[in-house]
């Protein structure tokens, strides 16, 4: 199956990284606003690759079967309907078809050009047959991803007091981007911590539409990212309540029956690290209880399982 990719930042480097080595896919373009005309290996001499960096071009949709667009958010959306067009299949890393149009434009500011276009949300363990008949996926975020894995079974049994869902969130520099950002550099984030976005933070939305439909009614969590002085991975601590008391080993038996199959997500008896996933595309979850009160936990390397690795799986 021969792949491209639209874009040159970071996913779109492990993208690559990753297809290079991948079985059953060929990685046969790559395209980007930026570094055109240099090999990848240039740009990322970590890669072994020889591929020479081309203008984007929608006709890629012609010539591949497959096309990973790791565009700025906005900016895909601008080249999707024409690849979809030439007939390749599309998995989009950005938001612009995660939520409906709608709430989209409303948090990111952008109006939607291809409104009628919608995408098959890419979390596979929780839309898997969705994903096998789509034409076009929208890989979820970065944030949402541990968020919604670690809290999916509690949710959709039933047993959450949906009113008082709060979650922390540490992540590493690499989720704000490959261009410079004050907040991200080094003198500033290096021997730091810092909080963003306390109460705004835009991948909400996304985390309360995939509860929602799990719950099977609106749901709205409290939701706090900080920003933390490593390059890979995010530590998401979900702080919930249950409508009544549950032992924390029935608790993680019902998470192993609810991911049983999956091999990319892995239930510990103790409390997951970041360095536990680090490079890999696992969601490693783990909890304790005290009563009513369950603190869930659950870390993913932020460019495997929160964007590369996700959109490849």
């Amino acid at each position: 199956m021969k792949a491209a990719i639209l874009g040159t930042g970071y996913v779109a480097a492990e993208l690559a990284r990753i297809l290079c080595r991948h079985p059953g896919l060929e990685l046969v373009e790559i395209q980007g606003r930026s570094g055109v005309g240099q090999s990848l290996q240039t740009v990322y001499p970590n890669l072994d690759l020889s591929l020479q960096i081309k203008e984007l071009d929608v006709g890629v949709g012609r010539r591949v079967d497959l096309v990973f667009t790791a565009l700025p958010h906005g900016t895909s959306m601008k080249y999707v309907p024409a690849i979809l067009e030439g007939g390749a299949k599309v998995v989009d890393m950005s938001a612009d078809f995660r939520l409906n149009p709608a709430v989209f434009e409303k948090v990111y500011g952008v109006k939607h050009e291809c409104p009628e276009l919608r995408g098959v949300y890419g979390l596979t363990e929780l839309h898997r047959q969705e994903i096998k008949k789509a034409r076009l996926v929208a890989n979820p975020g970065c944030y949402p991803t541990p968020v919604i894995l670690a809290l999916a079974p509690l949710v959709s049994e039933g047993i959450v007091d949906l009113e008082h869902i709060v979650i922390t969130a540490l992540s590493g520099t690499s989720g704000a981007g490959h261009q410079p950002q004050e907040r991200t550099h080094h003198p500033i984030c290096g021997s730091n911590l810092q909080v963003y976005s306390a109460t705004t933070h835009r991948h909400v939305p996304e985390i309360n539409q995939e509860l929602g439909r799990l719950a099977g009614r609106e749901v709205e969590v409290h939701f706090v990212p900080h920003l933390v002085p490593i390059v890979r991975g995010i530590l998401a601590t979900a702080s919930i309540f249950l409508k009544e008391e549950r032992g924390k080993e029935e608790l993680l038996g019902l998470y192993r029956k609810f991911y049983r199959g999956e091999k990319f997500v892995r239930i510990r008896e103790g409390l997951p690290q970041v360095n536990y996933v680090t490079g890999s595309n696992f969601c490693d979850i783990g909890l304790e209880t005290l009563g009513r009160w369950v603190v869930v936990v659950s870390v993913v390397d932020n460019l495997v399982k929160g964007a590369a690795g996700q959109a490849i799986q």
